[in-house]
């Protein structure tokens, strides 16, 4: 019966040491921060596209021209 305690003892001290453990929390911060630079990097493409548009035809124009 006492190896059944320590057994279970044992089992529950796991447990513990699992959910103590901090390790996941590094990968869910950097792909939170992913995410949010995804969106932040679609925002600016959807905002300046007419510019960007802009400045490569004037590049293209202007390589063209040589």
């Amino acid at each position: 019966m006492e190896q059944l305690r320590m057994g279970m003892e044992d089992v529950a001290w796991g447990v513990w040491e699992t959910l103590r453990d901090e390790e996941g929390q590094g990968t869910t911060e950097y792909a939170i921060l992913v995410g949010v630079l995804v969106v932040i990097a679609i925002l600016s493409i959807i905002t300046f596209k007419g510019k960007v548009q802009q400045l490569w035809d004037a590049i293209s124009s202007g390589i063209g021209a040589l």
